[in-house]
């Protein structure tokens, strides 16, 4: 049978005193001189005295831990971005929940209610590619727990939110293809409600607008993320009448998959093809045919970033959270060229 665990009332009989200026003093109370603070002190490590968490948690209405939602933490975007709240979170004395949606929206639905049942402060959450109904997260406004998204943001009015601009990397990237000569660009893009998708879309029009060239919407495709739908939509592009001379996709994984399947259509890869993509991505530096160019989406920044944010909102109260301003953070993307590492030829128009 395990001993009993000495209590702050063991404390106070044991040195004649309150309970009340024991708890004071193990909390560093101005109002307890520093010779009580020090007996107290001595004593509750003597006695290997360790505080009661869950009382503490009901009286300062805090249990410090954050929930993490995330769709795959086995994607290195995401992976990398953990590290970042993780180390955010530490720092402020903070404990991580992490779920994974596996991008399914029910899956998803039950991690929130587990860790709102679970009492964590707030949550930190990338949506689900698959996520259409935004009630979950709404439903949180009334127990007072806040959120902050990252990277995958819902279509949601009054949320806050960091994520890389999209549009601006798009144009980047574009115009670094029209540089090396390449006039037809198709692009894959991700699934149609992702915010990040309209984003990349948007960034293509500007980029051909800008350009004086015609904008096709047949050379923009759209992929689920999976790498059955990646072939198809790659396969789409190639049969179009207006051949590509180079693709866009949406990130490196996209581009891996789009890659093997141009491969398969006797496709040679940074000659008659050329790809940039998104993410940047390590892994892809140690694959045969990596992108030409790659846009950098910071993903440690946006979690440490986006796990700030949800500490401030933390350290307010309830009023004051309702009042303040919603934070809508847009990181500056950056177009990686990785062209001196790949032999590429001409294009042919």
């Amino acid at each position: 049978m395990s001993a009993k665990l000495p209590t702050i009332k063991e404390i106070a009989t044991k040195l004649n005193i309150s309970i009340s200026t024991v708890s004071r003093a193990l909390n560093d109370h101005p109002g307890i001189g520093l010779r009580t603070k020090t007996r107290v002190k001595e004593l509750a490590k003597q006695l290997n005295y360790e505080p009661n968490q869950t009382a503490l948690f009901f009286q300062q209405r805090k249990t410090y831990t954050i929930g993490v939602i995330l769709p795959e933490l086995s994607e290195l975007f995401f992976s990398a971005s953990i590290s970042g709240i993780e180390d955010s979170a530490e720092k402020n004395n903070y404990t991580v929940l992490l779920g994974q949606s596996h991008d399914d929206e029910a899956r998803e639905r039950k991690i929130v209610e587990t860790m709102k049942n679970h009492r964590v402060d707030g949550l930190v959450v990338s949506i689900s590619k698959n996520t259409n109904d935004y009630g979950h997260f709404e439903a949180l406004k009334k127990y007072n727990i806040p959120v902050v998204f990252f990277d995958r943001i819902p279509n949601m009015t009054n949320i806050h939110y960091v994520a890389c601009n999209m549009g601006s990397g798009t144009i980047q990237a574009i115009n670094y293809l029209f540089k090396k000569g390449h006039r037809v660009v198709g692009m894959i893009n991700g699934p149609e409600r992702l915010f990040a998708s309209q984003e990349r879309k948007q960034g293509y029009q500007q980029a051909m607008s800008k350009s004086r060239l015609k904008f096709d919407p047949s050379l923009i495709v759209n992929t689920d993320l999976t790498p059955e739908s990646t072939f198809r939509a790659t396969e789409e592009l190639l049969r179009s009448k207006r051949k590509p001379t180079a693709i866009v996709a949406f990130n490196d994984y996209v581009a891996m998959d789009a890659v093997q399947c141009a491969i398969k259509h006797k496709r040679k890869i940074n000659k008659d093809l050329c790809f940039v993509s998104y993410a940047n991505l390590p892994i892809s530096s140690y694959t045969a045919y990596p992108p030409m160019a790659s846009v950098e989406q910071f993903p440690y920044l946006q979690g440490q970033k986006a796990t700030e944010i949800l500490l401030e909102l933390l350290s307010k109260s309830d009023a004051e959270q309702a009042n303040m301003t919603y934070y809508k953070i847009i990181l500056d993307s950056q177009l990686v060229i990785h062209e001196t590492k790949i032999k590429t030829d001409a294009p042919k128009q």
